[in-house]
Protein backbone atom coordinates (compact mmCIF):
# COMPACT_ATOMS: atom_id res chain seq x y z
CA UNK A 1 0.00 0.00 0.00
CA UNK A 2 1.38 3.37 -1.10
CA UNK A 3 -1.56 5.75 -1.41
CA UNK A 4 -3.62 6.45 1.70
CA UNK A 5 -6.78 8.58 1.67
CA UNK A 6 -7.94 10.07 4.97
CA UNK A 7 -11.51 11.35 5.30
CA UNK A 8 -11.78 14.27 7.71
CA UNK A 9 -9.17 16.92 8.56
CA UNK A 10 -10.10 17.34 12.23
CA UNK A 11 -8.08 16.31 15.26
CA UNK A 12 -7.95 12.60 14.44
CA UNK A 13 -7.87 12.98 10.67
CA UNK A 14 -4.93 15.37 10.51
CA UNK A 15 -3.08 13.24 13.08
CA UNK A 16 -3.60 10.10 10.97
CA UNK A 17 -2.52 11.95 7.81
CA UNK A 18 0.57 13.26 9.62
CA UNK A 19 1.53 9.77 10.79
CA UNK A 20 1.20 8.13 7.37
CA UNK A 21 2.97 10.99 5.58
CA UNK A 22 5.86 10.98 8.03
CA UNK A 23 6.26 7.24 7.38
CA UNK A 24 6.69 7.87 3.66
CA UNK A 25 3.17 7.20 2.36
CA UNK A 26 1.42 9.46 -0.12
CA UNK A 27 -1.63 10.86 1.64
CA UNK A 28 -4.78 12.39 0.20
CA UNK A 29 -6.43 14.38 3.02
CA UNK A 30 -10.11 14.93 2.24
CA UNK A 31 -12.64 17.27 3.84
CA UNK A 32 -15.69 19.00 2.37
CA UNK A 33 -14.57 22.26 4.04
CA UNK A 34 -11.52 24.05 2.61
CA UNK A 35 -11.04 25.93 5.89
CA UNK A 36 -10.87 22.62 7.79
CA UNK A 37 -8.18 21.40 5.39
CA UNK A 38 -6.18 24.60 5.93
CA UNK A 39 -6.48 24.21 9.71
CA UNK A 40 -5.50 20.53 9.43
CA UNK A 41 -2.32 21.31 7.47
CA UNK A 42 -1.51 24.15 9.90
CA UNK A 43 -1.84 21.72 12.82
CA UNK A 44 0.41 19.16 11.13
CA UNK A 45 2.98 21.89 10.42
CA UNK A 46 2.87 23.08 14.03
CA UNK A 47 3.33 19.54 15.33
CA UNK A 48 6.26 18.95 12.98
CA UNK A 49 7.87 22.19 14.17
CA UNK A 50 7.46 20.96 17.74
CA UNK A 51 9.23 17.72 16.81
CA UNK A 52 12.07 19.71 15.22
CA UNK A 53 12.44 21.77 18.40
CA UNK A 54 12.74 18.52 20.36
CA UNK A 55 15.34 17.29 17.82
CA UNK A 56 13.21 14.26 16.92
CA UNK A 57 13.11 15.11 13.20
CA UNK A 58 15.02 17.41 10.81
CA UNK A 59 13.85 20.27 8.62
CA UNK A 60 14.20 17.90 5.67
CA UNK A 61 11.85 15.40 7.37
CA UNK A 62 9.28 18.16 7.81
CA UNK A 63 9.50 19.19 4.15
CA UNK A 64 9.17 15.58 2.96
CA UNK A 65 6.23 14.90 5.27
CA UNK A 66 4.27 17.96 4.10
CA UNK A 67 5.21 17.12 0.50
CA UNK A 68 3.55 13.72 0.90
CA UNK A 69 0.15 15.29 1.66
CA UNK A 70 -2.34 16.49 -0.95
CA UNK A 71 -5.73 17.97 -0.05
CA UNK A 72 -9.13 17.48 -1.67
CA UNK A 73 -12.68 18.67 -1.04
CA UNK A 74 -14.26 15.97 -3.23
CA UNK A 75 -14.23 12.35 -2.01
CA UNK A 76 -14.36 10.82 -5.50
CA UNK A 77 -11.30 12.75 -6.64
CA UNK A 78 -9.31 12.08 -3.48
CA UNK A 79 -9.87 8.31 -3.32
CA UNK A 80 -9.62 7.35 -7.00
CA UNK A 81 -6.09 5.90 -6.59
CA UNK A 82 -6.27 4.93 -2.91
CA UNK A 83 -5.01 1.56 -1.69
CA UNK A 84 -6.51 2.27 1.73
CA UNK A 85 -9.07 4.78 2.95
CA UNK A 86 -9.21 5.70 6.64
CA UNK A 87 -12.44 7.47 7.56
CA UNK A 88 -12.06 9.85 10.50
CA UNK A 89 -15.28 11.85 10.37
CA UNK A 90 -17.48 12.78 13.33
CA UNK A 91 -18.64 9.87 15.52
CA UNK A 92 -22.09 9.77 13.94
CA UNK A 93 -23.48 6.53 12.52
CA UNK A 94 -25.64 8.13 9.82
CA UNK A 95 -22.73 10.21 8.55
CA UNK A 96 -20.39 7.22 8.50
CA UNK A 97 -22.87 5.04 6.61
CA UNK A 98 -23.33 7.80 4.03
CA UNK A 99 -19.55 8.13 3.60
CA UNK A 100 -19.00 4.38 3.24
CA UNK A 101 -21.73 4.08 0.60
CA UNK A 102 -19.94 6.79 -1.37
CA UNK A 103 -16.52 5.22 -0.82
CA UNK A 104 -17.77 1.88 -2.06
CA UNK A 105 -18.82 3.38 -5.39
CA UNK A 106 -15.84 5.77 -5.76
CA UNK A 107 -12.89 3.57 -4.74
CA UNK A 108 -11.16 0.91 -6.85
CA UNK A 109 -12.44 -2.60 -6.11
CA UNK A 110 -9.22 -3.58 -4.33
CA UNK A 111 -9.25 -0.60 -1.93
CA UNK A 112 -9.47 -1.49 1.77
CA UNK A 113 -11.96 0.67 3.67
CA UNK A 114 -11.11 1.44 7.30
CA UNK A 115 -12.89 3.51 9.92
CA UNK A 116 -11.36 5.26 12.91
CA UNK A 117 -14.61 4.91 14.87
CA UNK A 118 -14.10 4.53 18.59
CA UNK A 119 -17.33 2.62 19.27
CA UNK A 120 -19.62 2.08 16.26
CA UNK A 121 -20.12 -1.41 14.80
CA UNK A 122 -17.72 -2.28 11.96
CA UNK A 123 -20.18 -4.93 10.82
CA UNK A 124 -22.97 -2.35 10.50
CA UNK A 125 -20.74 0.01 8.52
CA UNK A 126 -19.50 -2.81 6.26
CA UNK A 127 -23.07 -3.91 5.51
CA UNK A 128 -23.75 -0.80 3.38
CA UNK A 129 -20.87 -1.69 1.03
CA UNK A 130 -20.43 -4.40 -1.60
CA UNK A 131 -17.09 -5.37 0.00
CA UNK A 132 -17.80 -6.22 3.68
CA UNK A 133 -14.75 -8.51 3.71
CA UNK A 134 -12.57 -5.44 3.02
CA UNK A 135 -13.94 -3.19 5.76
CA UNK A 136 -12.07 -2.95 9.06
CA UNK A 137 -11.65 -0.71 12.11
CA UNK A 138 -8.42 1.22 12.72
CA UNK A 139 -8.99 3.02 16.01
CA UNK A 140 -6.01 5.34 16.53
CA UNK A 141 -5.44 7.02 19.89
CA UNK A 142 -5.16 10.80 20.34
CA UNK A 143 -2.66 12.40 19.79
CA UNK A 144 -2.07 10.08 16.84
CA UNK A 145 1.59 10.92 16.07
CA UNK A 146 2.57 10.11 19.67
CA UNK A 147 0.31 7.31 20.91
CA UNK A 148 1.49 3.81 19.99
CA UNK A 149 -1.76 1.83 20.16
CA UNK A 150 -4.05 1.10 17.23
CA UNK A 151 -7.12 -1.02 17.95
CA UNK A 152 -7.70 -3.22 14.91
CA UNK A 153 -11.37 -4.26 14.86
CA UNK A 154 -12.61 -7.07 12.66
CA UNK A 155 -16.16 -6.89 11.42
CA UNK A 156 -18.18 -10.10 11.14
CA UNK A 157 -17.08 -10.52 7.51
CA UNK A 158 -13.61 -8.95 7.58
CA UNK A 159 -11.19 -11.32 5.87
CA UNK A 160 -8.00 -12.71 7.41
CA UNK A 161 -5.92 -11.25 4.59
CA UNK A 162 -7.26 -7.72 5.15
CA UNK A 163 -6.75 -8.03 8.90
CA UNK A 164 -3.17 -9.23 8.45
CA UNK A 165 -2.43 -6.46 5.95
CA UNK A 166 -3.67 -3.75 8.31
CA UNK A 167 -1.79 -5.26 11.25
CA UNK A 168 1.45 -5.18 9.25
CA UNK A 169 0.74 -1.70 7.93
CA UNK A 170 0.23 -0.40 11.47
CA UNK A 171 3.62 -1.79 12.46
CA UNK A 172 5.23 0.13 9.58
CA UNK A 173 3.83 3.28 11.16
CA UNK A 174 5.68 2.45 14.38
CA UNK A 175 2.42 1.53 16.10
CA UNK A 176 1.44 -1.47 18.20
CA UNK A 177 -1.68 -2.96 16.58
CA UNK A 178 -3.98 -4.96 18.86
CA UNK A 179 -6.76 -7.07 17.35
CA UNK A 180 -10.15 -6.93 19.06
CA UNK A 181 -13.65 -8.13 18.21
CA UNK A 182 -16.56 -6.01 17.04
CA UNK A 183 -18.69 -5.16 20.08
CA UNK A 184 -19.81 -1.68 21.24
CA UNK A 185 -16.89 0.37 22.56
CA UNK A 186 -14.39 -2.35 21.58
CA UNK A 187 -11.81 -2.59 24.41
CA UNK A 188 -10.42 0.92 25.00
CA UNK A 189 -13.71 2.76 25.35
CA UNK A 190 -15.64 -0.13 26.89
CA UNK A 191 -13.29 0.22 29.87
CA UNK A 192 -12.48 3.95 29.73
CA UNK A 193 -15.92 5.48 29.25
CA UNK A 194 -17.62 3.85 32.28
CA UNK A 195 -14.72 5.19 34.39
CA UNK A 196 -15.20 8.71 33.01
CA UNK A 197 -18.96 8.43 33.45
CA UNK A 198 -18.55 7.27 37.06
CA UNK A 199 -16.25 10.23 37.71
CA UNK A 200 -18.97 12.54 36.41
CA UNK A 201 -21.54 10.72 38.59
CA UNK A 202 -19.24 11.26 41.59
CA UNK A 203 -19.23 15.00 40.85
CA UNK A 204 -22.99 14.99 40.15
CA UNK A 205 -23.70 13.34 43.52
CA UNK A 206 -21.59 15.90 45.38
CA UNK A 207 -18.99 13.45 46.68
CA UNK A 208 -16.13 15.77 45.69
CA UNK A 209 -15.26 18.65 43.39
CA UNK A 210 -13.66 18.57 39.94
CA UNK A 211 -10.07 19.16 41.02
CA UNK A 212 -10.43 16.85 44.03
CA UNK A 213 -11.67 13.95 41.88
CA UNK A 214 -8.86 14.46 39.36
CA UNK A 215 -6.26 14.75 42.12
CA UNK A 216 -7.35 11.45 43.69
CA UNK A 217 -7.00 9.63 40.37
CA UNK A 218 -3.71 11.28 39.42
CA UNK A 219 -1.95 10.83 42.74
CA UNK A 220 -3.75 7.74 43.99
CA UNK A 221 -3.93 5.73 40.76
CA UNK A 222 -0.90 7.23 38.95
CA UNK A 223 -3.03 8.44 36.04
CA UNK A 224 -1.19 11.11 34.00
CA UNK A 225 -4.41 13.10 33.65
CA UNK A 226 -7.51 13.21 35.82
CA UNK A 227 -10.70 11.64 34.37
CA UNK A 228 -12.64 14.91 34.19
CA UNK A 229 -9.76 16.68 32.49
CA UNK A 230 -9.43 13.72 30.12
CA UNK A 231 -13.15 13.91 29.31
CA UNK A 232 -12.67 17.60 28.45
CA UNK A 233 -9.72 16.67 26.23
CA UNK A 234 -11.67 13.94 24.40
CA UNK A 235 -14.76 16.14 24.06
CA UNK A 236 -17.85 15.70 26.22
CA UNK A 237 -19.99 15.27 23.11
CA UNK A 238 -17.76 12.40 21.98
CA UNK A 239 -17.96 10.79 25.43
CA UNK A 240 -21.75 11.07 25.36
CA UNK A 241 -21.94 9.59 21.87
CA UNK A 242 -19.79 6.59 22.81
CA UNK A 243 -21.76 5.94 26.01
CA UNK A 244 -25.00 6.06 24.01
CA UNK A 245 -23.62 3.54 21.52
CA UNK A 246 -22.70 1.17 24.36
CA UNK A 247 -25.99 1.72 26.22
CA UNK A 248 -28.02 1.06 23.07
CA UNK A 249 -25.82 -1.87 22.09
CA UNK A 250 -25.82 -3.72 25.41
CA UNK A 251 -29.10 -2.42 26.91
CA UNK A 252 -27.24 -2.38 30.23
CA UNK A 253 -27.93 0.54 32.63
CA UNK A 254 -24.29 0.65 33.72
CA UNK A 255 -23.53 2.41 30.42
CA UNK A 256 -26.28 5.03 30.79
CA UNK A 257 -24.76 8.54 30.56
CA UNK A 258 -24.84 10.65 33.70
CA UNK A 259 -27.53 13.40 33.54
CA UNK A 260 -24.83 16.01 34.21
CA UNK A 261 -22.92 14.94 31.10
CA UNK A 262 -26.12 15.12 29.03
CA UNK A 263 -26.93 18.60 30.32
CA UNK A 264 -23.41 19.92 29.72
CA UNK A 265 -23.42 18.72 26.11
CA UNK A 266 -26.88 20.23 25.53
CA UNK A 267 -25.55 23.50 26.95
CA UNK A 268 -22.60 23.45 24.54
CA UNK A 269 -20.01 22.88 27.27
CA UNK A 270 -17.93 20.34 25.35
CA UNK A 271 -14.51 20.73 26.95
CA UNK A 272 -11.37 22.05 25.31
CA UNK A 273 -12.97 22.40 21.85
CA UNK A 274 -15.65 24.81 23.12
CA UNK A 275 -13.46 26.62 25.65
CA UNK A 276 -15.29 25.26 28.68
CA UNK A 277 -16.18 21.88 30.16
CA UNK A 278 -15.29 20.74 33.65
CA UNK A 279 -12.46 23.28 33.38
CA UNK A 280 -12.32 26.77 31.84
CA UNK A 281 -10.15 26.96 28.69
CA UNK A 282 -11.28 30.40 27.54
CA UNK A 283 -8.83 33.10 26.48
CA UNK A 284 -9.86 35.28 29.44
CA UNK A 285 -9.11 32.40 31.81
CA UNK A 286 -5.72 31.85 30.16
CA UNK A 287 -4.95 35.55 30.54
CA UNK A 288 -5.97 35.39 34.20
CA UNK A 289 -3.60 32.47 34.81
CA UNK A 290 -0.73 34.31 33.11
CA UNK A 291 -1.39 37.40 35.23
CA UNK A 292 -1.40 35.30 38.40
CA UNK A 293 2.01 33.90 37.50
CA UNK A 294 3.45 37.40 37.24
CA UNK A 295 1.91 38.36 40.59
CA UNK A 296 3.57 35.49 42.45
Amino acid sequence: MKNIAVIGAGTMGNGIAHTFAQSGFKVQLIDICETSLEKGIATITKNLDRMIAKEKISDKDKTETLGNISTFTAIAEGVKNADLVVEAATENIDLKLKIFKQLDTSCPKNTILATNTSSISITQIAAVTSRPDMVIGMHFMNPVPIMKLVEIIRGYNTSDSVTNSIMELSKKLGKTPTEVNDYPGFVANRILMPMLNESIETLYNGVAGVEEIDTVMKLGMAHPMGPLQLADFIGLDVCLSILNVMYNGFKNPKYAPCPLLVNMVQAGKLGVKSGEGFYDYSESRKAEKIAQQFLK
